[in-house]
């Protein structure tokens, strides 16, 4: 099979024949469609993040395809069925973590001691075909092309588990810090439930734009975000906590600023003078909150009430597909077509 293999870190990502991988018991084997080419691809490969332990490197984490193949055991999934694979596909089973059985998320690749981990500690999506365990699949609604699943499959679960984690109430104001690959999903999601809805974003030519997925106001600082009343909730997908520091000016009494971004380099503080004892605030982490929700995102993109905005690239133009990634000029998500 073609894949897209970084030779080694800092190195550009090329088209390559690898051997097609033959799923064990519990797997399926997907012919992938479309990949998701996420910012943290970039970075697990150009030394940001610790260098993937796979070889070949074959990262990705939005894979959208088809079941070729099912392994000994699998019932849930059959040939023929349109599905997605997600970031996480498991725990070790015996670390402090895995012994609180909890349900397998996000969390888990974040606390396991050694978890299963789609583009990072195994083979990831930017391949013709991959292997996953069938239970750490999603499958599909018919109406939405594989092109619009993949981005939902990490960008669009996150800025959704977000959202929900937050639990804002129907009279509540939602603020979005950072109109980017999250951030544009996330103003949808939160206008298609109905709420009055705030853009925050330092970019000038992002303005128009917030309004047009949904925003009721746009405004460019957390300052600027108290001086029109603030928000109830306030979605963090920029990947600064700078700026999520900034605009807890812009966090009502009561509220709740969900973080559901990494920022490599920067940190998170609460300045002492703005009494946050006092105003009974919440501060929440979210990340890929269960499979649930990751089909309540699909659906709402299979109705027509989100629509990732993405640039679609064919798999022999990988390396320029990454380049765009790094820097910054993809609006909003990258495909890669295989």
């Amino acid at each position: 099979m073609l894949a897209s293999v970084c030779p080694a870190a800092g190195e550009t990502w090329e088209l390559r024949e690898v051997r097609t991988p033959v799923p064990g018991p519990g797997e399926v084997l997907i012919r992938v469609h479309a990949s998701g080419l996420c910012s943290n691809d970039v970075s697990l490969t150009n030394g940001t993040f610790p260098y993937p332990p796979i070889d070949p490197t074959i990262v990705g984490h939005e894979p959208a395809g088809e079941v070729v193949e099912v392994g000994a055991g699998v019932a849930a999934r059959k040939v023929g069925d349109r599905v997605g694979a997600t970031w996480i596909q498991g725990g070790c089973g015996s670390c402090d973590h895995c012994r609180l059985n909890l349900p397998v998320t996000g969390i888990t690749g974040m606390n396991c001691d050694s978890p299963a981990m789609t583009g990072l500690t195994r083979t990831g999506g930017h391949a013709e075909y991959l292997v996953v365990p069938a239970s750490s699949t999603v499958l599909l609604p018919e109406a939405l092309p594989y092109e619009m699943a993949a981005p939902l499959l990490c960008a669009g679960y996150t800025s959704w588990s977000a959202l929900r984690a937050a639990d804002p109430r129907p009279h509540e104001r939602v603020a979005v810090v950072g109109i980017g690959g999250l951030g544009h999903l996330a103003v949808q999601f939160s206008k298609a439930c109905g709420f009055e809805t705030v853009a925050v974003t330092r970019t000038p030519d992002k303005h128009e734009l917030a309004r047009e997925l949904g925003a009721d106001h746009v405004v460019s600082s957390g300052e600027a975000l108290a001086r029109i009343g603030g928000a109830d909730v306030v979605v963090v997908t920029a990947t600064s906590y700078e700026a999520a520091t900034e605009c807890l000016a812009g966090l009502r009494i009561n509220g709740r600023m969900v973080l559901a971004t990494i920022d490599p380099s920067g940190s998170f503080t609460i300045d002492a003078s703005r009494q946050f004892f006092a105003r009974g605030q919440s501060i929440l982490g979210a990340t890929h909150n269960g499979l649930p929700y990751l089909v309540e995102a699909l659906d709402l993109a299979a109705h027509g009430a989100v629509t990732p905005q993405v640039e679609v690239f064919p798999k022999e133009k990988i390396a320029e597909a990454v380049d765009r990634v790094t820097a910054g000029k993809v609006r909003f998500r990258a495909v890669v077509t295989y």
